[in-house]
Parts: C-alpha cells; structure tokens; sequence
C-alpha cells in the first residue's frame, strides 16, 4: 500500500522494451491511442472550468479535438463499463454485471475486430476483465505491453500510484518504434481510482491538517435528500461496492474536503503520466496520423449526496470525460455541450474513422456525424445501468437521460423513481417522480425505457414486495 512519504511517489518498475522497431508514418489508416482513466468524473479536468485542479494535458486535448459534454458510462462500475467500451454491447448482454467477470464468448471486442481488418492491437494497462492486468503476452485480439517489473508482488498494481508512470513509461518506448502497419494502443491507467484507498486506508494518504493549501469547497448538492430511493440508501451499507461510502458516512466536512483534494491530486498525477505518451506521439511524427481518444469508464462521487466511489446513478458517478482528437481532421476546440453521447458509441465511431464496417451488434453510433455537424439529428436518449450486489443479482437499476431529464428506476425500494430536471436542478436534489404535474413526463421516459428494453432483450423488472 502507499504511505505519506510514497503518497507523491510514483513506484519505479523499469518499462520493458518495444514490441517493434519499425516506422509507419506513410500508411493511409490512422493509429489509434485509446486512452482511459479510471474513475474520473466529467468535471474533474480543469478545461471544464474547475478550478481546484490543473490538467494541462487533458486541456491541450481539448483544446485539440471535440470534447462531448454530455457523456454517460453505460455503468458506473468498472468491469461492466470496460466490456462496452471494448464491445459496443450493454452490460446485460456483455455478461458482466459486475466487477471481475469475463466478456461473453463469442461477442468479438475491440481488438479482435482491429485485428481482423489489418490492425496491430495492442492493449497496456488496467483490463480487469477479469483481472486488473493481462498476465499473458496475448489475449482477446490484443498483444499484451508489459511494463511492470515481474520480481514485485503483484498486490501493488491496484495503485495508480505505482503504475501509471511507468506505464506511460513502456507506452512511450512502444512509440519511440512503432510498428510497420496501423496499430490500435489501449492505454489503460488506473487512476484516480486510487481515492478508494483514501477511505480505506486513510492514515496512508494526507489529512485536512496536513495539507496545507487551501481545500476545495464542498459541492453545492452535499446533502443526502431526505427522499432519496430505499434502494439507494441500502446502497450506502451494501459490502463490497458500498463499503467505501459505508465508511465515509461519518466523515466530517474537513475529511470530505480532503477526499476532494486527494482526488484532485490523482487526477493531476495521472494527467502527468498521459504527458508523456502525448510527447512521445509529437517526438515521433505520429499524432497527424493517430485518431487519440480520450475518456473514462465511470466517475466518482466526488462528495455530491454525501457519495464516495461509483456504482450509482447520480451524475458524478455515471458521467464521464469524452475527447476526440486527429489532427487536420477533427475540428479543434469544439465542444459539444448538447449531443447525448454513450460509450457504446466509441467502437462505431473508430470503424467509421477508419472504414471498418459496422457490426450490426453494435448498440451505438459513430460520433463521426456529429463531429462533422454538430446540427445533425443525434439521438433521442442514452441509457446506463447498475447492479450493485452479486449476492443478491436482483438488485438493478436504470437511467434513461433525455435532452432535458433525467429518469432512474430501481428494482425494489420505496420511493424507486427518480425523475430529474438537468435545466433547472443540475445536481439532482429534488425528485419530481412523485409530482402530479410530472406525471405525463414520467410516463414518457418510462415508455423509453421500455422502447430499449425490448430492443436490447433487458431482463430488468421491478420486485414484487
């Protein structure tokens, strides 16, 4: 685990050497770099407008390509929200409700699909389908980028701390010789999700009287509604994906503020270590020619309803950072504040960049439209899901976000509806499922809901008391 003194510490594995040593600055299919953290919020970058943390990185991305305002995990946990970025399929028929868990066989991911179209794929970093890294040199369509040194334990890999650098480390000696054909690098780091550790193991990491600068406030949504689901508040004791808000429903305001500067850190550490793949890629003439995308697989509850962690539907947790970025090819410094975007749509979008045809699997649709015209007609709603206990695999939950509200049902509960309006109540503190003026609205997003239900063959339904 990390102390105070390794806290600003980044562990010293030594990156292993390249893959290969050769050159493709003159193919006609761009590169891809697939780059994703791991529990980072939508606003947790500074070109949001966010001003207790500095992510220059991020920022030049943005400043760079498309940045998607409006985009949603399609579960705010990590297995199941990594099977539908790598599949373009929802959770239930991924088969990975929960954490650790292998994709279906026979749904072709990502790297197969590159694969077969000419395409060196590669994968570095964080996987944790199931195992939180690769331990074979290949698997599922990827070639396996080592980087960590095999004589350490290997307890240490679930610290970002420990392995983003010299992640990014192996990622930039993979660039320095790329290979002789078009490749697709996923380049998976693992934090922030270090801020778990922040609730478990507090005495490791600073506290409020050790921290010496000022703290960031506490969000404007901090309390916990008095209505909120009985679905959600079993949540908030549920072992494992409960425990760290289990935890932390003690804390006073001065560890809540912590937490958010703890996190903050973590995401500035990381943003740090995608520096260096960034440079590596201009160092070695690449970035005209590489398609870069940036995103997470879910965010953090940030403080918001007294929530630590992830695994719920509020937007802190459910909402995450989308970049888009190829030089001379997509607009710079756009961002779309407007289109309703999910991860299913990132495999289409990089089969359409690149001329790869389009399983009819595939739940999403390429963002290529939008970038091109943003006034395109976009869709109508995205969707999440969440399953919160694989003790009890009953326990569900679902999101329907439309342009102006949003809807969550769970599947027991007192009080299981939650209908938000985003214009006027952006931090979901008053549930208008109940309102008898609401009524016409909640039977709409309702019928949605339905409407995908039956298109994805989702078995969600409520459980009789």
């Amino acid at each position: 685990m990390v102390n105070r003194r390794e806290f600003m510490k980044i562990g010293g594995f030594s990156a292993a050497s390249p893959l290969t040593r050769c050159s493709n600055r003159n193919q006609k299919q761009p590169n891809i770099l697939f780059i994703l953290t791991d529990q980072q919020t939508w606003r947790a970058m500074s070109c949001i407008g966010n001003p207790h943390l500095s992510t220059p990185v991020m920022d030049r991305l943005a400043n760079e390509g498309v940045r998607f305002e409006q985009t949603y995990s399609t579960n705010p946990l990590c297995s199941p929200a990594r099977s539908c970025l790598l599949t373009g399929r929802m959770p239930h028929e991924t088969g990975v409700n929960w954490n650790s868990l292998p994709i279906k066989p026979g749904i072709p991911n990502m790297g197969k699909i590159f694969r077969e179209n000419g395409y060196r794929t590669v994968w570095a970093g964080k996987w944790h389908l199931p195992g939180n890294y690769p331990v074979l040199k290949t698997f599922d369509g990827f070639e396996v980028l080592p980087f960590h040194d095999e004589t350490r334990g290997r307890r240490e890999y679930q610290f970002g701390d420990l392995t983003d650098e010299p992640l990014a480390d192996a990622v930039v000696q993979f660039l320095n010789q790329p290979p002789d054909k078009p490749f697709l690098l996923g380049v998976s780091f693992m934090n922030p999700h270090d801020c778990c550790y922040v609730v478990r193991k507090q005495d490791n990491y600073p506290s409020a009287n050790e921290i010496h600068e000022p703290l960031p406030p506490l969000p404007s949504n901090f309390a916990i509604s008095p209505d909120e689901p009985q679905f959600i508040q079993e949540k908030r004791t549920i072992i494992p994906y409960g425990d760290i808000v289990r935890r932390a429903s003690n804390w006073d305001e001065n560890k809540w503020r912590a937490y958010l500067w703890n996190y903050y850190r973590m995401t500035e550490r990381v943003d740090a270590a995608l520096g260096k793949v960034l440079k590596a890629l201009d160092d070695n003439g690449l970035s005209e020619n590489t398609l870069v995308i940036f995103t997470s697989d879910h965010g953090d509850g940030v403080a918001s309803h007294r929530w630590v962690g992830k695994a719920c539907l509020y937007e802190e947790s459910v909402r995450i950072p989308l970049i888009f970025r190829w030089t001379k090819r997509i607009p710079a410094g756009r961002t779309d504040q407007v289109n309703l975007v999910s991860q299913l749509d990132l495999l289409p979008t990089l089969c359409d960049y690149t001329g790869i045809p389009k399983l009819p699997e595939f739940r999403g649709h390429s963002l290529k439209k939008i970038i091109d015209n943003p006034k395109t007609k976009w869709r109508e709603y995205v969707v999440s899901e969440v399953a919160d206990d694989r003790n009890n695999p009953k326990r569900k939950g679902r999101m329907l976000r439309t342009g102006r509200y949003k809807y969550n049902i769970f599947s027991h509960g007192a009080r299981n509806e939650q209908l938000f309006d985003l214009k006027n109540d952006p931090g979901e503190t008053q549930n208008l499922a109940y309102e008898p003026t609401m009524q016409k609205i909640l039977n709409e997003h309702r019928r949605l809901l339905d409407e995908w239900m039956k298109k994805t063959n989702d078995d969600f339904h409520i459980i009789a008391e």
